[in-house]
Order: structure tokens, then C-alpha cells, then sequence
């Protein structure tokens, strides 16, 4: 049976679609933050095991973004993202239906299987679709809209707890996966032209030879960090908003809905700068962090508020945006012969090192107050100042080495 193909007529809906699956990995991520204080009390759980619903999550997704590419190269993109939306949805229906952290976990896992499998799917959409200046524009596009979800979904998750349950959180997603599913089926379509067989030795060759290309490691690893850096705060934040300032849940949404704006900001501004050199705008973001860092460790020394941890906070998280932007975009177009791989990598890689390094950064800083909080955020900045000097060289000579071939 013939599987119906993007035409120029569905085109342009089908962009939209794509927009609109991307978020789904922030999305599923961010809405429960607010809740999670409270999904600790009523599943009569520790505050660490609840963290583990986001490590289960983020630890499934980015493992399943480096196998789907290769998945998704071999057998095309339409079905098996279709599959993976009706799947999420269920999956987001029995965590809300539960009160077994076992199951809760499990299904968080399934959760990271299907969210990968279908935004690596949208996210190769627009290099199997475009071409040129118009592909880098909406893969930078693509990075501001997937920044939408963490603005939005802390928001609605901070309401959805203080008049209803945690659960109402999972109930939307199950809505919001399912009508993805609708709309897909009806509207979308195949985008790959030609298949990759799924050939072990031919597949794990290329999967060599990517991890091998030091700029495209490196820049996996740049994002890994920047976003590491915004979700250990996803992860710490409540507790310091709800637990130790007394602030209740929807004042926790209203937070991350102004980190959320902060992140886009600077996703906007790495848009905007797109012609600058990556040197000079990059070493201005990661030394700001460092030196807000420094700044928050300070004022939470002195006594935390809200006021101070929020604008260091805003900053700090403007420049992670700024520079996730930067090598995200980097990374998806590095390697257009096989795009499905080379974007499984990139969001499994990001994704992975994100669970890692957040969770590292819980263990070993205790980010439960402002102070804390800001040598976690320090300990990232100096990691990303040096990966990003590594970063360089390596593209400076992968720079010489492409120009040597073309001769």
C-alpha cells in the first residue's frame, strides 16, 4: 500500500504539523514541574524518586533519538511517527490513571521511546524538505518554537495543579498527543525520497564516522550543556520556589514561564546574529554566565529572594538559549546525506548528556537553595568555556580539511 507523500498542496500545513510535534519533548518535560512538590506528598514519595520521572524521561528520549535516525532513514518518517503519537497518548493516559510509581516510571520511559521517534521524525522534516538559507532559517525557527513549550507548559501545569491534580497535567498531554495523531493522519505524509537499508555494518560505519567528526561531537556536546544547564533549575526550582520560600504552585508556573520567555529571547537573539562569527558571540554568552553565576552565588549568600534568583536566573537562561541555538542548528545540517542519523544523534546526544549533566549537578551541588543553585549554574558555564575552545579547533580544522577536498 502506497503511502501518501508531502505535495507542494499539503506543504505548507504539514510545516505546521511539524512545528507543532517538535515541542512535544519540552512539553512532556516542563507541564509538571509545578506538580512536582505535590506528586511527591501524594504518592507519599521522596522528593528524589519524583526527580527520577524527569531523569526516566530524558535518559529514554535521547537513547532512542540516536537508534531512531537510522529507523527512520530506513523505513521512512510518516508511520512510525504516526504510531509513536497514538502510543504517547496512551502512554500519558496510564501515568494519569495510576498511583504505582513503577508503572508511573515505565510509562515516563515509553513516554522518551515515542517523543523520540517523533520529533527526530518533524525535526529531519526540514531538511528533507527545504533546501539552502530557507532550511537554516527553519531549523532556527525550529529551535525558538520548541522553546514555546518550556514558556507555556509550566504556566498551564502551575494552574492545572492549584485547581485540579497533577494528573490533569497528563490528561492534557494524552489530549494533545492524540490530536497530533488526528491531524498527522489526515494532513501529512512521507518526506524521504530515498531509503537508507538498515544495514548494521553500513549503518554503524556512519554512526563512527559522525561520533568520530570532532565540531559535530563537540557541538552535540554544547548543547547537551546549555540545556543541562536549564534543566537543572527544572529539576531544583520548585522545591526553592514552593519549599523553601513558601510559595505556592502557580508562582513556581509564573517563574518558568519567565525562564521560558528568557530562553526564546535567546533563541530570537542567536537568529538575529546568525551572520556574526561563532567565536565572538559565543564567548560573550558564556562569559556572561559565568559572571552572573558568580552574581546569584553572591545575592543567595546574602539572604535568597525571589526577585534576585529570578533576574539572575532570566539572564543566565537567555545565554543557554543563545548558544543552544547556535549549535543545534549546527549540528542538524552537518550531516544532509543522512539526516535522520545525524538528527537522532544530535537531540539523543543533547538529550543524554542534558539527564547526565543535570542530575550530576543535583548530587553534587544540592541545588535546594539560591546559593547552591549558582554553582551549579558556574560549574556549567566553566564546562561549556572549555568545550566551546575545543570547539574551535576543531572546526577550524574540519574548515581546512573540507577546503583541501574541494581543490
Amino acid at each position: 500500500m502506497a503511502v501518501r507523500r508531502i505535495t507542494e498542496h499539503n506543504k505548507k500545513i504539514a510545516t505546521i504539523l511539524a512545528f507543532s510535534v517538535v515541542p512535544l519533548s519540552g512539553l512532556v518535560t516542563d507541564i509538571y514541574l509545578p506538580s512536582m512538590p505535590h506528586m511527591a506528598v501524594d504518592l507519599g514519595l521522596p522528593e528524589s524518586t519524583i526527580q527520577l520521572t524527569l531523569s526516566f524521561f530524558l535518559i529514554s528520549y535521547g537513547i532512542t533519538q540516536i537508534l531512531a535516525g537510522s529507523i527512520l532513514d530506513a523505513l521512512g518518517r510518516y508511520r512510525i511517527t504516526l504510531l509513536a503519537l497514538l502510543l504517547f497518548s496512551f502512554s500519558s493516559l496510564a501515568i494519569a490513571l495510576s498511583n504505582n510509581i513503577n508503572v508511573i516510571l515505565a510509562m515516563r520511559a515509553l513516554q522518551g521511546v515515542c517523543a523520540g521517534f517523533a520529533v527526530v521524525g518533524k525535526r529531519v522534516f526540514f531538511v528533507d524538505v527545504y533546501e539552502g538559507q530557507k532550511q537554516r532559517s527553519l531549523l532556527s525557527s525550529m529551535t525558538i518554537i520548541w522553546a514555546a513549550a518550556p514558556i507555556l507548559a509550566p504556566f498551564v501545569g502551575g494552574y492545572l495543579e492549584t485547581y485540579f491534580t497533577w494528573r490533569s497535567n497528563f490528561y492534557v498531554l494524552t489530549v494533545y498527543g492524540f490530536l497530533l495523531f488526528i491531524l498527522e493522519a489526515i494532513f501529512s505524509g512521507e518526506t524521504i525520497n530515498k531509503t537508507h537499508p538498515l544495514r548494521l555494518k553500513s549503518t554503524l560505519s556512519v554512526y563512527f564516522k559522525m561520533f568520530k567528526t570532532s565540531d559535530f561531537a563537540l557541538g552535540v556536546g554544547m548543547t547537551g550543556i546549555s540545556y543541562g544547564m536549564v534543566m537543572m533549575y527544572s529539576m531544583s526550582g520548585p522545591f526553592i520556589i514552593e519549599h523553601e520560600m513558601g510559595y505556592p504552585p502557580v508562582i513556581t508556573g509564573y517563574i518558568s514561564l519567565l525562564l521560558g520567555i528568557a530562553w526564546m529571547c535567546g533563541g530570537f537573539l542567536s537568529k538575529a546574529m546568525l551572520n556574526y562569527k561563532t567565536r565572538n558571540k559565543s564567548y560573550s554568552a558564556l562569559s556572561s554566565q559565568l559572571l552572573i553565576a558568580i552574581v546569584m552565588i553572591i545575592a543567595g549568600w546574602s539572604g535568597q529572594s525571589l526577585l534576585s534568583l529570578s533576574i539572575t536566573a532570566f539572564m543566565i537562561h537567555v545565554a543557554a538559549g543563545f548558544m543552544f541555538n547556535i549549535f543545534f542548528t549546527y549540528c542538524l545540517s552537518r550531516f544532509p546525506e543522512y539526516a535522520g542519523i545525524s538528527n537522532g544523534i544530535t537531540g539523543g546526544g543533547t538529550y543524554f548528556l542534558t539527564s547526565f549533566l543535570s542530575y550530576g549537578s543535583i548530587a553534587v551541588f544540592q541545588p535546594f537553595h539560591e546559593q547552591p543553585l549558582g554553582h551549579g549554574y558556574l560549574g556549567f558555564a566553566v564546562i561549556g568555556l572549555i568545550a566551546f575552545t575545543f570547539w574551535l579547533s576543531s572546526a577550524k580544522k574540519s574548515s581546512i580539511s573540507s577546503s583541501n577536498a574541494g581543490k
